[in-house]
């Protein structure tokens, strides 16, 4: 995992609720990769354990440029 900075900031908009705000917030959040970074980070995982599941992330995304490549 590359270490990067990154600000999640949301500004409100014309008739924006903050619920509204709340969503756009989690969702940029969601879309840069901040909340999987912690859920990931929250328990030390063995370098195997992480080229694993980085191969089998490969092997998927191989399989599904093929599946798509057929079509």
């Amino acid at each position: 995992m590359a270490k990067r900075a990154c600000n999640a900031s949301v500004y409100p908009r014309k008739r924006d609720t903050s619920d509204q705000m709340i969503r756009r917030f989690i969702k940029k959040c969601k879309k840069s990769g901040i909340i999987q970074e912690l859920k990931d980070r929250r328990y030390y995982k063995k370098p195997s354990e992480l080229r694993n599941e980085r191969n089998i992330r490969r092997k998927r995304a191989i399989a599904k440029a093929r599946e798509k490549a057929k079509k």
